[in-house]
């Protein structure tokens, strides 16, 4: 029997996730020198409030850029998840050819509208939680030099600066970088958070997207990626899942697969969709005992 399977290459999302990224960097830098310039003035209330008004309107700043990110990024996953199942499927002679001819049918209109709500949810609270934690270390900072002032007299001061400078910097510090909790309890800095978060939800979009493009199409079945993992994703490799839970055929359900071996945050594979698993290469049938 002809194959009829074509893979396309796995998505890259590098350039996009690191431009998001950057610009969170930037912020933090520019909250970090906000937050050291008041060791400098004793946190006296007017620069206290000058600073918080500044980091609120450099997070409103970020919270502007990431909306415009995510809207472009959510749909340009979406897309190439369509065009990948279009190619795979062999209706188009090439990516470029099946992304010229993408179309979004009804449920990856809904994928996309969603795909960008959840995200700038997710984003938002990010920075909605930087600004409280940087307002509470702000606080918590003001009241030690305040006690240390009041315990140790204005003669004091050098010594109040050589004794808390460093530790307080560090607090400022940590409380705007330190800002992710997981459900777990692990403490994220911002930027590995965002990597991590961002690059999730466009590979997810990617195969949400892939799923409801082929299911579109009356295909059934995908296969998973293979590029050699050396974690959990290394036995699903090559698997054939089914895209339908009531799908003929002895396959697991893609729905059902555990999260902590495949398609887990960062997960780097994707699901190509292929109509009749008989006429896989033969590598990818005797993989998953296909006759």
């Amino acid at each position: 029997m002809a194959n009829e399977f074509r893979e396309p290459p796995r998505p890259n999302y590098d350039y996009d996730v690191r431009k998001l990224v950057s610009a969170y960097e930037r912020a933090l830098t520019n909250i970090q020198a906000q937050l050291n310039s008041l060791m400098l003035s004793d946190f006296e209330r007017a620069s206290i409030l000058a600073v918080q008004a500044h980091i609120a309107a450099t997070l409103k700043e970020l919270n502007g850029f990431t909306a415009e990110w995510t809207g472009e990024a959510l749909t340009k996953a979406v897309t190439q998840g369509s065009a990948d199942a279009i190619y795979a499927l062999g209706l188009a002679s090439t990516l470029q050819e099946a992304t010229n001819i993408v179309k979004f049918n009804r449920m990856n209109k809904e994928l996309v509208k969603a795909a960008i709500a959840d995200t700038q949810a997710d984003l938002l609270a990010v920075t909605q939680n930087v600004e409280r934690r940087t307002r509470a270390a702000v606080r918590t900072a003001t009241s030690e030099m305040m006690r240390a002032h009041m315990a140790q007299g204005v003669s004091g001061t050098a010594t109040l600066r050589r004794d808390l400078t460093k530790r307080i910097r560090k607090q400022l510090g940590d409380a705007a970088d330190t800002s992710i909790i997981d459900a777990s309890g692990g403490r994220w800095k911002l930027a590995k958070y965002t990597d991590m978060l961002v690059r999730t939800k466009m590979m997810e979009a990617h195969k949400e997207s892939t799923i409801n493009e082929a299911v579109g199409r009356d295909v059934q079945y995908g296969v998973i990626s293979r590029h050699g993992a050396k974690d959990a994703c290394r036995n699903w490799e090559g698997k054939i899942v089914k895209l339908t839970p009531d799908a003929p055929g002895n396959y697991p359900y893609i729905g059902n697969l555990p999260r902590n071996e495949i398609f887990h945050p960062r997960c780097a594979h994707v699901v190509s969709p292929v109509r009749r698993p008989d006429r896989l290469p033969d590598d990818l049938k005797k993989l998953n005992n296909v006759n």
